[in-house]
């Protein structure tokens, strides 16, 4: 699916919507995330003082070099709980279209995640479009790159993109910067391959491939989704005003922006704000990353997560479990009885089974929806899965006027 609207009668366009499911995210961050926040990796956040209460503004986090974005799942539900979990104060994460092509991209398979979840796509346009809307954006400058550097790389920024540059000066947004600190350390001592992860982002939609954690993540797909128990803390900086550095290189003339003309300009931009934020990042790992595992917080946590019945949805074995079962329990009646509920989910086996993926690929397709796909067409699969470029000029999303 292309991304392109569905008509409505006469063929008129289709009305502003939102995906956005703040009940559905509530829910999930009270009954699963909880849990996994308050004893695995339990997360500090830093000069949330600095966060303007209304849009357009722009919070740049690092990311770190790690498979699954655990640190950007995280980072949004600790802004969400800070403003009260309310639905007009929700922050947009942008993210890389394959979040959302690829099945195995979206935690654990879950339909639609990023989406529900508040998260809109990555294009150059939607990126004005959004903070026209005066929304609130989380954005990573280093893309892709920035997970996909490995630990041996850890800490070290992956070039800045120029798009958050153009935005922030044309929409007159300010940009935060914000340095992630210890989530280096879910899979250490993993590094890539420039060629492989050419071929896998072609043939698979996967950016990269982290070796040799992700060797045991094709064995057990569980394992892809898992991380160690980094104790991540989230550094929020003072706001930049880029139009004002964009102004200082000569460029006035921003609607619509230029990159022919003023591409140095902007990259000259990106590279002071790079560096700068280098720096930083340096002397708050030395402040806050000396410890990144935190044991003996952990241990502490472990043995609470185990006196509150919680212990086997805190370790990332009952992640799978955990997640899958609380969306689909949002749409079935309750489970006849304690083995009803464990043969209803038989399939989830596949998590920890060796080589399951082909047998997680196969129950997707063999279940009948909303759990699966057997009896719908492929483009209303597509729109079930959330498997397609959300355009924003095509699929309009609702405004919510003042994020604040």
């Amino acid at each position: 699916m292309s991304g392109r609207p569905i008509a409505e009668d006469g063929g008129r366009p289709r009305a502003p919507e939102d995906p956005f499911d703040p009940d559905f995210l509530a829910a999930l961050d009270a009954e699963v995330f909880e849990p996994v926040l308050a004893h695995y990796f339990r997360p500090k956040l830093i000069g949330s003082e600095n966060i303007p209460q209304e849009g357009p503004v722009i919070l740049a986090p690092n990311h770190s070099g790690n498979a699954f974005p655990w640190d950007g799942m995280i980072f949004d539900i600790l802004l969400w709980r800070r403003d009260g979990r309310r639905p007009e104060a929700k922050f947009r994460s942008v993210f890389e279209k394959e979040l959302a092509l690829t099945w195995w991209m979206r935690p654990f398979g879950i339909d639609n995640f990023w989406r529900r979840g508040g998260g809109v796509d990555l294009t150059f346009e939607n990126f004005h479009r959004l903070l026209a809307q005066g929304e609130r954006l989380i954005y990573y400058p280093e893309g892709v790159p920035g997970i996909g550097k490995g630990f041996f790389r850890r800490y070290q920024l992956q070039r800045f993109s120029t798009s958050f540059v153009i935005q922030a000066a044309r929409n007159r947004a300010p940009v935060l910067p914000v340095y992630i600190i210890n989530a280096e350390w879910g899979i250490p001592l993993s590094f890539t391959i420039a060629a492989l992860d050419r071929l896998l982002e072609k043939y698979f939609k996967v950016p990269f491939l982290p070796l040799p954690a992700a060797l045991i993540a094709i064995v057990f797909p569980f394992a892809w989704y898992a991380t160690l128990p980094t104790r991540m803390v989230y550094v929020v900086g003072e706001p930049l005003d880029v139009a004002a550095m964009v102004r200082e290189e000569g460029v006035e003339d921003l609607e619509p922006p230029n990159k022919a003309r003023d591409g140095a300009a902007f990259r000259r931009v990106a590279d002071r704000i790079q560096q700068d934020m280098q720096e930083r990042l340096k002397r708050h790992v030395q402040e806050h990353g000396m410890r990144p595992f935190d044991l003996g917080s952990f241990l502490k946590e472990v043995v609470r997560a185990w006196s509150n019945g919680v212990f086997w949805r805190t370790l990332p074995t009952g992640w799978p479990i955990s997640f899958v079962r609380f969306v689909r329990d949002r749409q079935r009646p309750p489970a006849r009885s304690r083995l009803h509920a464990w043969l209803r989910d038989l399939d989830l086996a596949a998590f920890y089974l060796p080589f399951g993926w082909p047998l997680l690929s196969l129950t997707r397709a063999l279940r009948k929806a909303p759990y699966g796909s057997r009896g719908i067409d492929e483009a209303t699969r597509r729109e079930k899965e959330g498997a397609y470029l959300w355009k924003l000029d095509e699929r309009p999303l609702r405004s919510r006027g003042r994020s604040g």
